[in-house]
């Protein structure tokens, strides 16, 4: 999924400095963000005070959207360097085209998993014959710098591993957790996990306490460490917690995130992740050009989004330090 403001703010990330050392119960602010001609998200991450949950850099959530009678989501090819895309849908079905050739359409518990590395384009499109129902979270994934330059690779997983306890059911995205594993490449200690809550549920679940968390209310409304988590809102959870106590009235979904504090410093503007200002640029004249980043068969010559300027002012990695 692409960044389609027509003037995107930098984001400078990454850096210790604003990673909670200890436990903590953060509501993140999300803002309501056009993406297409049409369809609306709510962006969670990065959001002001809170940039990054371990590797875990933009995270936008949407539905559920009733797209009946029209042509659903249309994000045309736009490219990306420096990171994994996450697609996990609630409700609904994508059809993902890279330039790679990947041609698949997904749907609910599915993985679809894109390392954009040295450079890869993309669409998005809910296909001819949908569901009436959309709902799905994109996620993003900031690589570090040893494998930011991989090369690009699209990853489909159809089934993936979890396991139940006490009225809940997860299903591991990526990473690890309660002995199950995604069979999707992470480049980073992390973890992404849907959790889906029965009516009445009551449970803690294990973390790993050197990572920081948060978590997702995907679907529903649940009380999460004894604070309540609205749908559409997330709550960050700091770091140093080895269980998280999960509770919920009625049946409802949350997506878990966590991972190492990403001690990088990075720039990310639009779809890319640099680790300098000049970099990015370059990267946006390169996209301009026709070049790096491949053609997505099935859309004709032109049919794609074209960069959005770059901001007036420089763009520097000012990661704050602890």
């Amino acid at each position: 999924m692409s960044d389609l403001e027509p003037r995107p703010s930098p984001h400078l990330l990454g850096g210790l400095g604003a990673v909670a050392p200890r436990p903590a119960l953060e509501l993140l602010p999300g803002k309501t963000v056009t993406l297409g001609e049409r369809m609306q998200v709510r962006r969670l991450l990065p959001t002001l005070g809170r940039r990054m949950v371990g590797a875990w850099a933009f995270v936008d959530h949407y539905g559920p959207d009733d797209i009946a009678g029209t042509d659903g989501m249309q994000v045309i090819p736009h490219p990306h360097t420096g990171l994994q895309t996450v697609s996990w849908l609630l409700e609904g079905s994508v059809h993902h085209r890279d330039s790679l050739g990947s041609d698949v359409s997904f749907a609910p518990g599915e993985l679809a998993l894109m390392t954009a590395g040295h450079g890869i384009s993309h669409s998005e499109q809910s296909p001819v014959d949908h569901p009436r129902l959309l709902q799905g979270a994109q996620l993003w994934v900031a690589l570090p710098d040893g494998s930011r330059d991989v090369a690009p690779a699209f990853e489909h997983h159809a089934t993936l591993p979890g396991f139940e306890v006490d009225g809940v059911t997860a299903t591991v995205l990526m990473g690890s957790l309660g002995g199950a594993t995604s069979p999707g490449t992470a480049y980073s200690p992390l973890v992404g996990v849907d959790l889906a809550l029965a009516a009445g549920a009551d449970v803690e679940i294990p973390l790993e306490p050197g990572f920081e968390h948060a978590v997702l209310a995907s679907s529903g409304s649940s009380v999460v460490e004894g604070a309540p988590v609205e749908h559409g809102s997330m709550l960050y959870l700091g770091t140093g917690r080895s269980t998280l106590r999960l509770s919920a009235q009625a049946p409802s979904r949350l997506l878990l995130l966590g991972g190492e504090p990403f001690e990088e410093q990075i720039v990310m503007w639009w779809n890319f992740v640099g680790r300098a200002g000049d970099e990015v640029a370059g990267f946006r004249e390169q996209w301009e050009a026709g070049e790096r980043f491949g053609h997505v068969e099935g859309f004709e010559d032109g049919e794609r989004t074209p960069a959005p300027p770059m901001p007036p002012v420089p763009l520097k990695p000012r990661g704050r330090e602890r």
